[in-house]
């Protein structure tokens, strides 16, 4: 009994260590809107919740979000890219932090720190698109190393 025992975990430990994705968060999930995320860094997730899914449409809402640097961040770059049916519609990139340009509070933070954020979030879009579509969101820095990585998933079924 105790062999197998002590073999179930061998296994169960295995096959945790060869797994290389992380598991798929609800952020949120209501009548007409869900959102869902999963890190597309294999080496670290992150959490990420939102207080009600309607705040959303009304384009500024409250978020609770948190993970710890792998990287220092002098420079961080986002890279945005809505896919649907497999194939990118629309992409989008920016500066967020540099020499002469921080547009978030935690630009210049070092390598394990805690980030942390709980606050308000302004999309600064009129309206989320309606539809069934993922939207790729890739954050690097200075040297094009991946800080932060996700893919999420936005069902959309409000009528406008």
């Amino acid at each position: 009994m105790k062999t197998s025992n002590v073999l179930l975990l061998i296994s169960i430990l295995l096959y945790i260590d060869a797994s290389t994705e992380w598991p798929t968060h609800t952020v949120c999930k209501e009548d007409n809107l869900e959102l869902y995320y999963k890190s597309c860094d294999p080496q670290q997730d992150f959490s990420l919740s939102i207080d009600r899914c309607s705040d959303i449409a009304t384009h500024t809402f409250n978020i609770k979000a948190a993970m710890v640097l792998r990287h220092s961040i002098k420079e961080l770059y986002i890279k945005l890219a809505m896919i649907i049916n497999g194939k990118t519609v629309l992409t989008y990139s920016e500066m967020l932090c540099g020499p002469d340009n921080s547009k978030l509070i935690f630009c210049g933070k070092k390598k394990g720190e805690r980030l942390s954020y709980e606050g308000p979030v302004t999309l600064g879009i009129k309206e989320i698109p309606q539809g069934d579509y993922t939207l790729s969101a890739k954050l690097t820095n200075e040297d094009q190393v991946t800080v932060a990585c996700a893919d999420f998933t936005v069902k959309n079924y409000l009528d406008y």
